[in-house]
């Protein structure tokens, strides 16, 4: 869901923002900032966002003879 239309605003993937510790940011607009904070001159950057892990495979059902050829 990168390129969704309807982005929840964070300071953590705008273009304007550049990360400086663990939660806080560069504002070009509004200065250092946490990464939970929001304004009006919000941009997306999608190459700042980070998409979740995705679930891990479960094996469990699955014997040896469904590997086997």
């Amino acid at each position: 869901m990168l390129f969704r239309k309807k982005i929840a605003r964070s300071c953590s993937y705008c273009a304007n923002a550049t990360k400086m510790d663990e939660d806080q940011y560069l504002c070009i607009k509004k200065g250092i900032v946490v990464d939970t904070e929001k304004c009006r001159k919000f941009s997306y950057d999608p190459c700042k966002r980070v998409p979740s892990k995705p679930k891990a495979l479960d094996f469990s059902k699955y014997d040896e003879h469904d590997f086997s050829l």
